[in-house]
């Protein structure tokens, strides 16, 4: 006994996709770009509160280590190389506050040094917080305090002043 062949479809030829096929496939399309849109703003935003963290963490450094340098140097008017040694770590710092304690003291007779900074604003670049406004976060102020003798050197030395 033989078998019939099946009927070919009337439809498409062989190897051709039909036009229900055809319209499925450009639904996948579309909603795999929404979904991969979605995926990369998620991402950016991770990304940029990442680099929000790092600023912030950078800025506490810098005062960090602003003071430090203002500490062992001991001159107190010399602020502009105080915020040269800040702006090595971040260089969006502009505004810093540089106070020694007790005020008005000289370089032989201050106990210790204060640094500040003000007006540090931070930028987002990820489409998230870029479609609200684009304005820049203001960040809060960031401060150090350090005694003279914290660094346990002879406070007339140069090691770092250089």
């Amino acid at each position: 006994m033989r078998r019939r062949a099946a009927p070919k479809s009337t439809t498409a030829a062989e190897g051709e996709a039909t036009p229900a096929s055809r319209r499925q496939i450009g639904a996948t399309t579309v909603e795999f770009a929404l979904a991969l849109l979605l995926f990369f703003t998620f991402l950016l935003g991770i990304m940029d509160f990442a680099r929000m963290l790092f600023t912030w963490s950078a800025a506490q450094e810098a005062t960090r280590a602003g003071a430090r340098y203002a500490a062992v140097c001991d001159d107190t008017a010399q602020q502009a190389q105080v915020l040269a040694r800040m702006r090595a770590l971040l260089p969006q710092i502009n505004t810093i506050g540089v106070a020694w304690s007790p005020a008005g003291c000289t370089a032989s007779t201050c106990e210790g040094v204060t640094v500040t900074i003000t007006g540090l604003n931070y930028q987002w670049i990820s489409p998230i917080a870029g479609l609200a406004a684009h304005a820049p976060i203001s960040m809060p102020t960031f401060s150090t305090f350090l005694p003279r003798e914290v660094m346990r050197q002879d406070p007339n030395s140069a090691a770092i002043c250089s």
